[in-house]
C-alpha cells in the first residue's frame, strides 16, 4: 500500500473524505479500516498517557501496514515507556536509517546493548552518536571507561565534564561513585560529601552509599549518625533497615555500584530525576524503565517510575511497577506505600486500605506505614479507625520534633469529625506548639472556634497569621471574612468575603457566605444572587435546604428561628 507510507495513516483518513474521491474496492477499504481505527485509537492513548494502549494499538496498526515509519517509532516509544524493551528494540530494527526516530531507536538499541554486557558494542553505539541523549551519554562514556579497565581516562572524562555548569553535580556524584566502585572509598566520601567539589544533593540513594562506603572505612558510628540525620527528617524505610543493619555489626562488602552496567543505570536514574524537576514526564518515564532494565537490582528506579506514572494519572501502571519490586528488597515497602497510593487514586480504595493494612501487621514498629494508613482511613471517611492509626503512628515516634505537627493535625480532623471536641484542640494546640506558624492549623482551629462561637479574638489572631502566610488561599480567606461576621464586624467581611469568592467562584459554601454579608450590610439583591448562584454550584442538601429558605424569607428570619447571627456551613 505506498499511499498509506507516502501520506502517512492520518493523511490517508483525510483523504478518503475529499468530495468525489474515488470509493477504494473492497479489500483497499478493508486494509484501510485495518489501519485507520488503530491509529486513531494509538493517537487518542498518546493523548490520554495510555503506553499500554498505545503500544497495543500502534502495534496492531503496523501489522496493516508493516514498515511504516510513523507507526514504528511510535510503536518504539510506547513499549520503551511500559519498560518492554525487547519488543521495543525487536520494532526498532526495522526503522528506515533515513526516517526521523533514529534518537529513540539509538536509545532502545543501547539500553538492550548495555543490558547484554556487551562493551564493545556500548563504546560504538556512544562514539556513533547512538546512546541514549544529552547528558546520558557523557556520563556513560566515563562508566565505559570505567568498564574497559581505564580509570584514569573515566576520571578525566568525569572531571572534564565537571566544568560544565549544568552537568557539574552530576559528574561529581559519578566521579564519587566510580572512586568508590574502586575501593577508594576515602576519595569517594571526600566528594559525596561535598567536601571536594561543592555540594552534593544528599538524596535518599546518595545517602545510602556513603553510608555504604564509611562503613568500608571503619566509620561505622560516623555511618549511623548520617543515616540518623537523614532518618529523623525523612523516615525512609530501606535507610531505617540499612540503620538497624550496620547499628547490629553486620559485615557487609560495598555493593552500591560495582560495575559499568550499574554506573550507567545510575546514569538514566539520575538523569531521569534532574529531568523529572522541569515536569514533563514522557523522557524521565523512559530514563527510569532504562535504569532498572539495565540494573534490576536498582528498584529506586521502579519507584521513580511509579511516581511519574502517578504523577501523569496512570495509576495501573503505577501500582505495576511498585509491585515489581521484590518482597524482600529493602525499597518493599516504599513500593507498596506507592502502590496504595495508585490505588487509591485509581478509585480501588479497598485495595489500597487492604496494602496498607498488611503492611502495618508485617512492619507493625514503622511509623510511616501507621500514617499513611490513618492519612487513607481519614480520607475513606473511617475516622474512628483512622485515630487508632494516628496514634500508633505518634507512639512510635519522637514527638518532639516539629516535623510531626501533621500527624497531630490529622488526628485533630479525625477527632473533630467524629464530635470528640476536647482530644481534637489538644491536637490543634500541639500541632502550633511545634509548627507556630503553620496556616492550616490555624485556620482550621481557629474557624472551629468561630463555628463554636467561643474565644472569637483568639480564633481571629490566628486566621490573620493564616491569611498573612497564604493571601491567595481561598478557604482561608473565607474564614477571615467569617470570623468578622460572628463578630458582627460586617462591613469588615465584605472585602475579604468578594477576595475569597474570587479565588473559588465555584465554591458552594464561599458563595453562600458572601451572600449571607451582602444581606447583612443591606445589600440583599446581591444577596439573593449570590444563593441563587451557590444552589447551581451544587451544595450539600442541608446547605441547600437553608439557602433555599433564605431565598423564601430572608436571613433575618432564618436567624430568628435559629437563634443567632449565622450558623455552621
Amino acid at each position: 500500500m505506498p499511499l498509506v507510507r507516502s501520506l502517512g495513516p492520518f493523511a490517508v483518513v483525510a483523504a478518503l473524505a475529499v468530495a468525489g474521491a474515488p470509493v477504494p474496492t473492497p479489500t483497499v477499504a478493508q486494509e484501510l479500516s485495518d489501519l485507520a481505527g488503530p491509529y486513531l485509537a494509538a493517537r487518542m492513548a498518546v493523548r490520554d498517557g495510555d503506553h499500554r494502549e498505545a503500544a497495543d494499538y500502534f502495534e496492531r496498526a503496523l501489522r496493516a501496514d508493516p514498515g511504516n515509519p510513523l507507526l514504528i517509532s511510535n510503536a518504539v516509544f510506547a513499549n520503551a515507556a511500559l519498560g518492554r524493551w525487547d519488543a521495543a528494540a525487536v520494532i526498532a530494527e526495522d526503522l528506515p536509517e533515513d526516517a526521523t526516530g533514529q534518537e529513540l531507536a539509538g536509545l532502545v538499541t543501547f539500553v538492550d546493548t548495555v543490558s547484554a554486557g556487551d562493551l564493545d558494542a556500548a563504546r560504538a553505539a556512544l562514539e556513533a552518536g547512538r546512546g541514549g541523549g544529552p547528558f546520558v551519554d557523557e556520563l556513560s562514556m566515563g562508566w565505559i571507561e570505567f568498564g574497559a579497565g581505564n580509570m584514569d581516562r573515566a576520571v578525566a572524562v568525569f572531571e572534564e565534564l565537571a566544568t560544565d555548569q549544568s552537568l557539574s553535580e552530576l559528574a561529581w556524584l559519578h566521579l564519587g561513585l566510580a572512586r568508590a566502585a574502586v575501593g577508594d572509598f576515602e576519595a569517594a566520601d571526600e566528594i559525596l560529601s561535598g567536601e571536594r567539589a561543592g555540594r552534593i544533593s544528599q538524596t535518599e540513594r546518595v545517602v545510602r552509599a556513603r553510608a555504604e562506603i564509611l562503613v568500608q572505612l571503619g566509620l561505622r558510628g560516623d555511618a549511623l549518625d548520617l543515616l540518623d540525620g537523614y532518618t529523623q527528617r525523612v523516615p525512609d524505610p530501606a535507610l531505617l533497615a540499612l540503620q538497624a543493619r550496620i547499628g547490629a555489626g553486620a559485615e557487609e562488602p560495598y555493593s552500591f555500584v560495582t560495575s559499568w552496567q550499574e554506573g550507567i543505570s545510575e546514569v538514566f536514574f539520575t538523569v531521569s530525576q534532574a529531568l523529572g524537576a522541569d515536569g514533563n514526564g514522557q523522557l524521565p518515564l523512559i530514563y527510569a524503565r532504562a535504569a532498572w532494565a539495565i540494573s534490576p537490582q536498582n528498584t529506586d528506579a521502579l519507584i521513580l517510575a511509579g511516581q511519574i506514572l502517578t504523577e501523569g494519572e496512570q495509576y495501573a501502571l503505577a501500582a505495576e511497577a511498585y509491585d515489581a519490586v521484590p518482597a524482600d528488597d529493602d525499597q518493599y515497602v516504599e513500593a507498596q506505600m506507592g502502590r496504595a497510593e495508585a490505588l487509591e487514586r485509581q478509585g480501588d480504595l479497598d485495595a489500597a486500605l487492604a496494602t496498607l493494612e498488611g503492611l502495618a501487621e508485617a512492619q507493625p514498629d514503622l511509623a510511616p506505614i501507621h500514617a499513611a494508613l490513618g492519612d487513607t482511613l481519614r480520607r475513606a471517611e473511617r475516622c474512628e479507625e483512622a485515630i487508632d492509626s494516628y496514634t500508633a503512628a505518634l507512639d512510635l515516634v519522637d514527638t518532639s520534633q516539629s516535623r510531626y505537627w501533621f500527624l497531630h493535625y490529622t488526628r485533630a480532623i479525625c477527632y473533630h469529625e467524629t464530635d470528640n471536641w476536647p482530644p481534637a484542640e489538644a491536637d490543634f494546640r500541639r500541632a502550633l506548639e511545634l509548627n507556630p506558624d503553620q496556616p492550616q492549623v490555624l485556620n482550621y482551629l481557629g474557624y472551629s472556634m468561630v463555628e463554636q462561637r467561643r474565644n472569637l479574638d483568639e480564633a481571629l489572631d490566628m486566621i490573620e497569621r493564616a491569611v498573612a502566610a497564604r493571601p491567595d488561599s481561598g478557604y482561608i480567606v473565607d474564614s477571615l471574612a467569617w470570623v468578622y461576621y460572628r463578630l458582627g464586624r460586617f462591613d469588615e467581611a465584605v472585602e475579604p468575603m468578594e477576595r475569597a469568592a474570587e479565588l473559588l467562584p465555584t465554591d458552594p459554601i464561599i458563595n453562600d457566605h458572601l451572600g449571607d454579608v451582602y444581606w447583612m450590610v443591606g445589600r440583599k439583591r446581591e444577596a439573593r444572587f449570590q444563593w441563587h448562584r451557590a444552589l447551581s454550584l451544587d451544595p450539600a442538601e442541608e446547605d441547600a435546604e437553608r439557602i433555599r429558605l433564605k431565598l423564601d424569607i430572608g436571613l433575618d428570619s432564618v436567624l430568628e428561628q435559629e437563634g443567632g447571627v449565622g450558623e455552621s456551613q
